[in-house]
């Protein structure tokens, strides 16, 4: 294999370059150009704690990484060509990979899971394409309240109120080499919607990674907070992240049969459908996630499926060969993209070799199928039945897996507390004045 073009852009002075942890968001350096060939060379040293931290960047004890091991380092080495960032002139970005002092991949990357995934793809003659679809808050950093009032989506005059902030993210993210399709408002004062266009699995999960941090950035320089958080406010619209897989060989769409769900698409889907209950955490980080979990709120609560149909959880979007796709609704816009999508396509390719079949295709509102699977709506749920799955362990990896899992029972464990020793407003504005 050729070498690859790690060359900087002309003029940098700075290069910034990071990968995603547990959570998915994008931790690492800032480098100055002159010690690029240095890092290109011999990488920079990182605590392996960086992949064993939670949102907070809170650290505990894990079976991989402890203070009985002095939480040893791991090397950060450049994986794609730096892109100079438009909003700072002479800085430039790149993805980066996490290599263990072994020169081995490191098991707890949470990349990994997906690496293994897209290879077994490989080998059956497969390419993964995936399309990620991201909704977002942009709220006032001093309130953490939208700026603007009502709901207005796809209006254009909201889009237009919002083009100040809504037009550096998808032009400058897009010149970063994140390809944006569109924006539009969302259903919620302040919430918005952008795609990226679908490209290779390994290829759109970076893109998320990035392209969380990028818009974080962007909408700070604009006077905004922009918060991924699944569900910031409980009487809105929450923040989704829905997935559209489609398998492709030889250039063509193999999930297409003359525009129709093939049955290699059909199989896809079964898997995905089987699996979808205890693969929920990986959708849902947080105890927060599940609140999104609600019935008549789009996201949906059961493992139904249907074509063109916004109310299941597994929608089979059909016409061109090109379009033909199965798009997963239920994760939220928190989700580490590593885990969730090689968590999906397993459970896809495992439907393909066991010629899997999904129950019989919802024609109305799957919120009202009193036979349809349930997929948790709560964490407690989740959480017992991915500790049971073997198969999700072996999916995410042991060691991998086992952090993942401990940070989300950290933080149900976090919010429980607050519950059980905080009085609440609500009890307050109940009980303080009628008693």
């Amino acid at each position: 294999m050729p070498e690859q073009d790690f060359s900087l852009p002309e003029g940098t002075h700075t290069v910034v370059m990071g990968a995603g942890d547990v959570n998915g968001i994008m931790r690492g350096k800032r480098f100055p150009a002159s010690h690029w060939d240095t890092i290109c060379k011999k990488g920079n040293a990182m605590s392996i704690a960086t992949l064993a931290i939670d949102m907070t960047c809170d650290v505990w004890d894990t079976p991989y990484v402890n203070f009985d091991n002095g939480y040893p380092d791991m090397h950060l080495f450049p994986m794609t060509k730096p892109v100079p960032l438009p909003w700072e002139p002479g800085v430039a970005i790149c993805m980066g990979r996490f290599e263990g002092m072994d020169h081995k991949p490191v098991p707890i990357d949470p990349r990994q899971a997906l690496v293994r995934q897209v290879q077994r793809a490989e080998a059956m003659g497969y390419e993964v394409q995936v399309g990620c679809e991201l909704e977002f808050y942009l709220l006032d950093p001093a309130t953490n309240l939208p700026k603007d009032s009502g709901i207005n989506v796809y209006g254009l005059d909201r889009a237009a109120e919002l083009e100040h902030v809504l037009g550096p993210i998808r032009q400058l993210i897009n010149e970063c080499g994140i390809p944006i399709e569109q924006s539009n408002p969302e259903y919620a004062a302040g919430q918005v919607e952008v795609n990226i266009r679908y490209d290779k699995a390994l290829n759109s999960a970076d893109y998320v990674v990035a392209f969380r941090s990028l818009v974080k950035q962007l909408a700070q320089a604009h006077g905004y907070r922009a918060t991924f958080m699944a569900k910031p406010f409980f009487e809105e619209s929450g923040n989704g992240f829905h997935t559209h897989y489609s398998l492709w060989r030889d250039g063509k769409n193999v999930f297409s049969n003359k525009g129709k769900l093939s049955a290699v698409g059909v199989n896809f889907l079964g898997g995905l459908q089987a699996r979808m209950a205890e693969t929920a955490v990986c959708g849902s980080p947080t105890p927060n996630g599940f609140r999104r979990r609600q019935p008549y709120t789009f996201c949906p609560i059961n493992t139904a499926w249907g074509i063109d149909n916004r109310t299941v959880g597994l929608r089979v979007i059909e016409g061109s060969d090109s379009a033909v796709r199965v798009e997963k609704r239920d994760a939220g816009a928190d989700a580490n993209p590593y885990f969730l999508l090689a968590t999906d396509i397993a459970a896809g390719l495992d439907g393909i070799e066991q010629g899997a079949k999904p129950s019989a295709m919802c024609e109305g509102n799957a919120y009202e199928l009193e036979d349809a699977v349930p997929i948790p709506t709560d964490m407690p749920t989740a959480l017992e039945l991915a500790r049971g799955s073997v198969w999700l362990k072996g999916v995410m990896g042991e060691d991998a897996g086992e952090i993942y899992l401990q940070q989300a029972e950290r933080e149900l464990e976090f919010l429980e507390a607050q519950i059980r020793d905080t009085v609440t407003p609500v009890e307050s504005q109940r009980y303080l004045v009628n008693f």
